[in-house]
């Protein structure tokens, strides 16, 4: 058998690794490299598709292989740092147990479990339904129905990195609410799974005409990142939901 057919997959799984890397650091609350591995985990995201299909090998086992991975960094990631955070803005009490040995007797009493935090962990279970359907609905060809993970993961992973690199008092007071989080995921969870139609940035060719609304994204965009850093990302988010409404005629 060809090797060829192979490359796309393994590509995959050097998503899957990245993710599995994420999870890891932001379990221990190392968000900025939780980020990083995320980051180059979305990079072999984009790429596996795109080679599958240069390659002309795509098959039923790489895309199931593709939505396992995406499960893992876009769904997993964002759902612990979005439970580290609300743990945070509540002061709950640090997961864990009291031990000197990791196979010692599990002792109850010792065990804490913050219950609000959890929430957080919603955005997990929403990615997961949302890649499901997307592997069952043959319309997706040329559109997105919902918004896709790695962007709602984008939006997530924002937060920490506005609250370490940008620290404006303001924004941080924002960030630290505990009805703020709640909310955005709440939020995250509903546009996940909307059937909101989203433009796909696919050039079928170079044209301003027939991809106005994608050269106007990608130019805002830009601006906003270059303006604001990484308090842009969750406006572009945004702006990319409201081009999508305002173009739905032409998705």
């Amino acid at each position: 058998m060809s090797f060829k057919r192979h490359i796309p997959n393994i590509v995959t799984l050097l998503n899957l690794f990245s993710g599995c890397i994420a999870v890891i650091f932001a379990v221990n609350g190392n968000f900025i490299a939780a980020a990083i591995f995320v980051f180059l985990g979305v990079f072999f995201d984009f790429f596996d598709g795109l080679l599958a299909r240069k390659l002309n090998v795509q098959s039923p086992l790489g895309i199931q292989l593709d939505s396992l991975a995406d499960l893992v960094t876009s769904g997993v990631v964002p759902g612990i740092i979005m439970f580290q955070l609300i743990s945070e803005a509540t002061n709950s009490p640090k997961l864990g147990v009291n031990s000197d040995s990791w196979n010692s007797v599990f002792h109850w009493e010792e065990f804490q479990l913050p219950v609000l935090p959890l929430i957080g962990l919603f955005i997990t279970l929403a990615s997961a339904y949302r890649l499901a359907k997307f592997n069952l609905d043959e319309d997706q060809q040329t559109y997105f129905k919902g918004l896709p993970v790695p962007a709602n993961t984008l939006v997530i992973l924002s937060l920490p990195l506005i609250l370490e690199y940008q620290n404006n008092d303001l924004i941080n007071s924002v960030i630290y609410n505990k009805w703020f989080l709640i909310s955005l995921t709440l939020l995250s969870c509903y546009l996940l799974n909307s059937n909101i139609k989203l433009f796909a940035l696919k050039f079928k060719n170079w044209g301003f005409k027939d991809n106005a609304v994608r050269y106007i994204f990608l130019i805002l965009s830009v601006v906003l990142l270059i303006v604001l850093h990484f308090a842009a990302i969750p406006l572009v988010i945004g702006l990319y939901i409201v081009l999508s409404l305002v173009t739905q005629s032409k998705i």
